[in-house]
């Protein structure tokens, strides 16, 4: 049975031995196919305050973040559709 959620990626041809990464909520090591990309940082969004700031010292302060798919489903990153026999009409 395949999941209930879509992920963005695909295999589409053997690759031998995948890598993997670990779930930034739980710290499972998981494969990086199976993960979801999350990234989490700030950017300043107050026009003013962007004009009194140097640009070269302003930087997006992003990290990306991979998650397991238990704690995405927990989270609320992904959200578990219905099986193909419930979305089909009476």
């Amino acid at each position: 049975m395949s999941a209930p959620y879509r992920r963005g990626y695909t295999h589409t041809r053997s690759k031998g031995k995948e890598s993997t990464v670990t779930c930034t909520y739980c710290g499972r090591s998981v494969p990086r196919w199976k993960t979801f990309v999350q990234y989490r940082g700030f950017r300043i969004s107050d026009p003013g305050l962007r004009k009194q700031i140097d640009p070269r010292f302003v930087s997006g302060f992003q990290s990306k973040m991979y998650v397991c798919p238990s704690c995405a489903r927990f989270r609320g990153i992904v959200k578990v559709g219905r099986s193909r026999k419930s979305r089909r009409g009476p």
